[in-house]
């Protein structure tokens, strides 16, 4: 399936001042399946190497310091011959320190090698950084990805003309319709295969549970013990808080005496390694944003919208006729979107009852609300408050309906998200 990120790796591949490159993004997405399908149709021969519970690897690295010397070890150990400028090297589930040493050296000193790194623990970045080393984040497939994948190109192109151009989309109500679906597969690359090839919705659900059950591994190496109940509490939770009127995240609704110093820890290491979004709240708006955030109120987001449709145990019926739900779906889609575009999450809450559900602010310093409305959540008040009492000059509403501008507030499709960047917005 085609993925965004194969058109970076070719243009990482032909960059003259190239470096060791750093993939990093939550479990069960397609970063190994990616890089490998990229080396096989651009280089001579691919070398893989898992570095998990690799303590051959490790101690090559920990005992030789010359690139050389690395390089011929590697070589005899994966019974493969490494070409410079022709071989490309895999590191998978990279999670030590010392490996990561021995590769800023290859990068540093030998830049004819072509590497590539592979992690799941986006916290591990503050220990790897390091000008040695070049980074990049992946997400699943986000909707544009999912249509690629049904050979709809035309209606992906369609719909972002749609947007720059700010025209109606022709075929509004076959975006929404796999819009629909996409909300109930989701972008694991697993999830939409198995569904392109017929499998029931047992198997789908079965293969969703596995990339639960992997979230839940990936909390089991938190480095303390009560952390990992708690990391996995909350992950259990967030459904739940989603599907309230309020969906700022209570401790609570896990539990009677659950407090919030307790499970601080836990939340922000899901956060580090994107097993979980968090927006917070702001009550004004002044630059940057993050000055203005409430560090304890806010809400949490699953990384993937088809994990949420299970876990709140929906069928299509619920989605399309229940407004509630299908809102409680939209929110996350929205939010798990604008972070793999790169923005910052904030949501603004009068000491009334005015919310506007998020507030980015862009490379250019602009803050922009973006709210949804659907037919029990239109909040157009909320929003003109907003804008008039802090100077906003753009805003965004997400509805069901097609696009649309009415004075300085444009209406998106709720298809048309994946639009929403810092190249575009």
């Amino acid at each position: 399936m085609e993925r965004k990120i194969l058109k970076f790796l070719q243009k990482w591949k032909n960059d003259l001042i190239r470096k060791p490159l750093l993939i990093y993004g939550p479990k069960q997405i397609g970063k190994t399946f990616c890089v490998l399908d990229f080396g096989s149709k651009n280089y001579k021969n691919v070398v893989y190497f898992n570095c998990d519970y690799n303590p051959s690897l490790l101690e090559l690295f920990k005992k030789e310091k010359s690139p050389d010397k690395i390089i011929l070890n590697l070589s005899l150990m994966s019974k493969e011959t490494i070409l410079k400028e022709d071989t490309l090297l895999v590191f998978d589930n990279l999670n030590e320190l010392e490996i990561i040493k021995g590769i800023k050296l290859l990068g540093s000193e030998r830049r004819e090698y072509h590497i590539i790194l592979i992690t799941s623990r986006r916290e591990n970045l503050i220990e790897f950084k390091g000008e040695e080393l070049q980074f990049k984040g992946m997400s699943e497939m986000d909707f544009e990805e999912y249509l690629w994948a049904h050979n709809e190109h035309q209606l992906a192109a369609l719909i972002r003309e749609s947007y720059e151009r700010h025209r109606t989309c022709p075929f509004h109500k076959v975006a929404l319709d796999y819009f629909y679906e996409y909300l109930k597969t989701g972008g694991l690359p697993e999830v939409i295969l198995a569904l392109k090839e017929g499998y029931d919705e047992v198997h789908i659900d079965a293969i969703k549970q596995k990339t639960l059950d992997a979230y839940q591994k990936e909390i089991a190496l938190n480095k303390t013990l009560i952390d990992m109940s708690r990391g996995i509490e909350v992950l259990r939770s967030v459904p739940e808080q989603l599907k309230k009127e309020n969906k700022k995240f209570q401790y609570g609704l896990m539990g009677y005496g659950k407090r919030a110093k307790e499970y601080e820890t836990a939340i922000q290491y899901l956060v580090n390694n994107q097993i979980v979004y968090r927006s917070y709240k702001i009550q004004t708006v002044k630059s940057p944003l993050s000055s203005c955030r409430e560090k304890e109120s806010f809400k949490l987001y699953l990384t993937d919208d088809g994990l949420l449709y299970s876990m709140l145990h929906l069928s299509m019926k619920n989605l399309l006729t229940d407004e509630k739900i299908k809102e409680t779906l939209y929110e996350n889609h929205i939010a798990k979107t604008l972070v793999e575009a790169g923005y910052a999450l904030y949501y603004y809450q009068s000491e009334g009852k005015a919310e506007v559900n998020f507030v980015i602010q862009n490379r250019m310093g602009e803050v922009i609300p973006i709210e949804i409305a659907t037919r029990s959540m239109s909040k157009a008040k909320s929003l003109s408050i907003f804008m008039k009492k802090f100077t906003v000059k753009n805003a965004y509403r997400i509805t069901e309906n097609n696009f649309s501008t009415k004075k300085e507030v444009r209406y998106l499709p709720i298809y048309a998200v994946f639009c929403l960047n810092d190249m575009k917005i």
